[in-house]
């Protein structure tokens, strides 16, 4: 039963990379992941919307982090 939970919070790192993925792909400031763009750097004047963009992506990459974690403690607690 310990060793699914502790599978399961697997999921909370990959919720990490894809919220540090977001905001560095919103800055601009790419020096792991050279390819994608740079939205703010290209486009200023559209830092307004992409960031309601970025806030929203935040916000969904969050989710996915807090199912696995309440997936992790049913896990532990439940079974």
């Amino acid at each position: 039963v310990n060793i699914g939970a502790g599978a399961a919070t697997i999921a909370l790192a990959g919720a990490i990379v894809g919220i540090g993925n977001v905001f560095n792909c919103f800055e601009g400031q790419h020096e792991i992941t050279p390819i994608q763009p740079h939205f703010v750097a290209r486009n200023p004047s559209l830092a307004r919307q992409l960031f309601g963009y970025a806030i929203l992506g935040f916000a969904l990459t969050e989710a996915i982090a807090l199912f696995a974690l309440m997936m992790a403690f049913l896990i532990l607690f439940i079974f």
